[in-house]
């Protein structure tokens, strides 16, 4: 078992507390057929950075805002999303006002997936809406941590994906990193790999901090 101590949580949103898998590979594929794009090269790129920065890669021309709005909107609409296991439970086991959520889709497609996962909507819901620069860059933890009122170095971060863990890491937070969407390899930069959420225990030890407590497999 390994523990940390913490004054608050954040957690990246897809492939942490919610499954959006089949809804993200059916919506970006079929944009890609309909644009002439190689899907499996979106894929390879689309997890854990904003839409429009994906869409700047693998198709520079086009109007990457507007594809980036239509893509998201149709994903928004996409019912086919699901509670990661002991999602509901993790974050209810944790003090309010003491987590957020920092991801890299729109706030309407974040909302709309924590609704549809019967999961509750934080005060603190950092989007793609609220930064200039998104993941691996640091600016959108770091706008989580300040928004929660929580010194930087204070925040744990649970994330999926190694854009999201630089991310991290760059603004000085630990990070366990969530084995759902890439290998543990992949995820070697995290402070420690899980593969379930049902793995990891929150409790106070009285002086304000949390304590997370990370199980082994």
């Amino acid at each position: 078992m390994r523990t940390f101590s913490c004054s608050a949580i954040l957690f990246d949103l897809d492939g942490v507390l919610v499954d959006s898998t089949r809804a993200v590979d059916r919506e970006w594929r079929t944009w890609a057929r309909r644009k002439g794009v190689d899907g499996d090269a979106v894929m390879a790129i689309a997890h854990g950075v904003r839409t429009v920065e994906v869409i700047r890669q693998v198709a520079p021309h086009l109007d990457a805002e507007a594809e980036a709005a239509e893509i998201e909107n149709e994903e928004a609409h996409d019912p086919d999303v699901v509670a990661m296991p002991g999602a509901l439970e993790l974050v209810r086991s944790i003090p309010t006002g003491r987590w957020g959520v920092v991801t890299s889709g729109t706030r309407l497609l974040a909302s709309a997936r924590l609704q549809f996962c019967g999961l509750p909507v934080p005060d603190v819901l950092i989007t793609s809406d609220d930064v200039t620069n998104g993941k691996p860059h640091p600016e959108p933890y770091l706008k989580g941590a300040e928004r929660i009122g929580i010194p930087a170095g204070e925040c744990l971060v649970i994330e999926d994906a190694p854009a999201g863990i630089e991310s991290a890491r760059a603004g000085g937070m630990k990070v366990i990193g969530m084995a759902s969407t890439y290998a543990p390899s992949k995820l070697a930069r995290a402070d420690g790999v899980v593969h379930k959420l049902g793995l990891i225990r929150v409790s106070g030890n009285g002086s304000g901090k949390l304590t997370i407590e990370v199980s082994r497999d």
